[in-house]
């Protein structure tokens, strides 16, 4: 049986029922508290409506110490499944203060790509370390010869596919920091 396309009229209550749901969540992330591990996941130019609440609920179960979303507009919180209420989010319009604020507090950047020639898993990873996950189509908003310091890892993959959903790649490099630094 085919699924019938909505009506514009039903598409647009859709869209503000998310966009309610979206700035409740948001309200309500104002109390979240950081997560147990030290490790900042940074989303940076994602398409709002795809993966973002899924990498929130990665992050709340990883224990992600907060999430950074840079330039990133109001999402549909329900994939997250309350994590978004849960995980602190902070705001950036552009990656250079995501960045300043990073270094600032001493954290080591890395970003995630598959071209990259260290992998994750041979890689000691700090304690304090922000994974930057760019858009699946155009990667980073900025260009990594700009930031000389950052890192590049990627996942090892044995299959003939480019790369792995952004959703995915964010879950497994989460899931090795917390293999390496253990459960807390």
């Amino acid at each position: 049986m085919l699924r019938q396309r909505k009506s514009k009229r039903e598409r647009r209550e859709s869209r503000d029922l998310a966009l309610l749901r979206y700035r409740k969540q948001r309200n309500r992330n104002l109390l979240a508290q950081p997560g147990v591990h030290d490790f900042i996941i940074v989303m940076d130019g994602m398409k709002a409506g795809f993966n973002v609440a899924k990498i929130f609920r990665s992050a709340e179960a990883f224990g992600a110490h907060e999430v950074h979303l840079v330039d990133i507009g109001p999402f549909d919180p329900s994939p997250a499944k309350g994590s978004f209420k849960k995980v602190p989010a902070r705001f950036f319009e552009k990656f250079e203060a995501s960045y300043n604020d990073l270094t600032a507090r001493g954290y080591r950047i890395l970003t995630l790509d598959a071209a990259c020639g260290e992998s994750l898993v041979d890689t000691v990873l700090p304690e304090k370390c922000a994974f930057v996950l760019g858009h699946e189509e155009w990667g980073h908003s900025f260009e990594v010869s700009d930031y000389p310091d950052i890192g590049c890892l990627s996942i090892p993959q044995f299959g003939q596919v480019e790369s792995l959903n952004v959703a995915v790649a964010a879950s497994v490099v989460m899931f090795e920091y917390v293999r390496q630094h253990g459960a807390k």
